[in-house]
């Protein structure tokens, strides 16, 4: 059962990383934080608000995964966003009850 995110998507990128993810992976918890207001004026910051996000996910489809491979997951669960689309993306994705 997915939780009602504690912080809403905002933005259209950001709507797209959390259906994505949703999908991907039915998390018990989701949140998509853009940063982008924090990096305004350096490098990477497209001028769109939305260059630089936080996502952090619980999901059982971590369990027994390790760190790298949990990141690289969720990178491909969101196919050209990182690296293209999005300037930074942090990755804090957990298993229940860690």
């Amino acid at each position: 059962m997915t939780q009602t995110p504690s912080i809403a998507p905002t933005g259209p990128l950001a709507a797209e990383i959390h259906q994505l993810l949703t999908e991907a992976f039915a998390p018990a918890r989701l949140e998509v934080i853009n940063d982008s207001a924090s990096h305004a004026g350096h490098m990477g910051d497209d001028g769109t608000g939305e260059s630089h996000f936080t996502v952090e996910i619980e999901s059982a489809s971590f369990a027994g995964v390790n760190r790298v491979m949990r990141q690289r997951m969720v990178n491909r669960a969101l196919g050209d966003i990182p690296g293209q689309r999005v300037h930074a993306l942090a990755i804090r994705a957990t298993a229940p009850g860690e």
